[in-house]
């Protein structure tokens, strides 16, 4: 039994969390629970939350220490830890990713909380990558366990708009990261298996690009499947916690010129490990310790 309401949104991903005030500190037993329906959900959803930036970041804190907002992307004014999603800018994130995957030490948690959003499209997808590991043929989930693929930051992974959208690729691609995580991650804490692939994860080590290419697309293929995914609707207000070491997600660009507004917080991550124990490395630059605290990535 949990203090709050679970209703399950998705069958194989996401509930909506009811009877919880988030603009409020949360007990510390209620923290605990949120943490075990994350695990088991993958996804929570909160409605109708009266949150401002502080808020989000205290709610944000309750599941470890905080990242800075980007590697290389500025934060918004005066919020070292808030991320700007704004659609205005002309870059938008359709395509399928998992959170800042070109490090060594992705976040393990992202919040994100909607301030403007549009009366139709905007909605986010979120995909339960563990499933589509389950899903695998068992030669092909053989085959993933033993593969390794370079993210990589530096790639057309969303296509600018406009001049402005140019200019922000420049500033993501200011600095320049390649990490090699392995194709199968274990979660640290469940110990679930998940292909830890997305739209950072350009190339197989040891294999050509069109072979990377055609293999990452099949393996991409059991992620997307409709059966894997839930498809949140945003109004003001909402708050939206995944587990950023088994999910990828999507915005769909499907609004036009209207005006989408988003905050990000993220929770710094460990370094991966793949099912033999071996962990992911640093290809090209750093280990991006401006943005993920030492202490927190071990």
């Amino acid at each position: 039994m949990t203090s709050f309401d679970i209703r399950r949104v998705g069958g194989r991903i996401g509930a909506e969390i009811l009877g919880v005030d988030l603009s409020e500190p949360l007990a510390p037993h209620l923290a605990e629970e949120i943490t075990s329906a994350l695990l088991a959900h993958k996804a929570l959803f909160f409605r109708d939350q009266s949150l401002d930036d502080a808020d989000q970041i205290r709610f944000a804190s309750l599941f470890g220490e905080l990242t800075t907002a980007h590697p290389t992307v500025p934060s918004v004014a005066g919020q070292p830890h808030i991320l700007p999603v704004d659609g205005e800018e002309g870059v938008r994130a359709n395509r399928w990713h998992t959170d800042v995957t070109f490090v060594r030490t992705p976040p393990a948690i992202s919040t994100l909380r909607s301030l403007v959003v549009p009366p139709y499209g905007g909605n986010t997808l979120i995909a339960n990558t563990a499933a589509a590991y389950a899903d695998l043929p068992e030669v092909l989930r053989t085959f993933a366990d033993r593969l390794w693929a370079v993210h990589t930051n530096d790639h057309d992974y969303a296509e600018p708009k406009n001049q402005a959208a140019v200019e922000r690729r420049k500033v993501f691609t200011a600095r320049r990261w390649q990490t090699a995580h392995p194709v199968v991650r274990v979660h640290p804490v469940s110990g679930e298996r998940s292909l830890f692939i997305g739209g950072f994860a350009q190339r197989l080590v040891g294999l050509g690009t069109e072979e990377s290419r055609d293999l990452l697309r099949i393996l991409q293929a059991y992620v997307t499947r409709p059966e894997n995914t839930v498809r949140w609707a945003w109004a003001p207000g909402d708050l939206v916690l995944f587990d950023n070491r088994i999910t990828q997600h999507y915005a769909p660009d499907d609004y036009g010129d209207l005006p989408r507004k988003l905050h990000r917080v993220t929770v710094a991550g460990d370094v991966p490990a793949g099912v033999d124990g071996a962990l992911s490395h640093v290809v090209e630059g750093d280990e991006a310790a401006h943005y993920t605290p030492a202490a927190a990535a071990r």
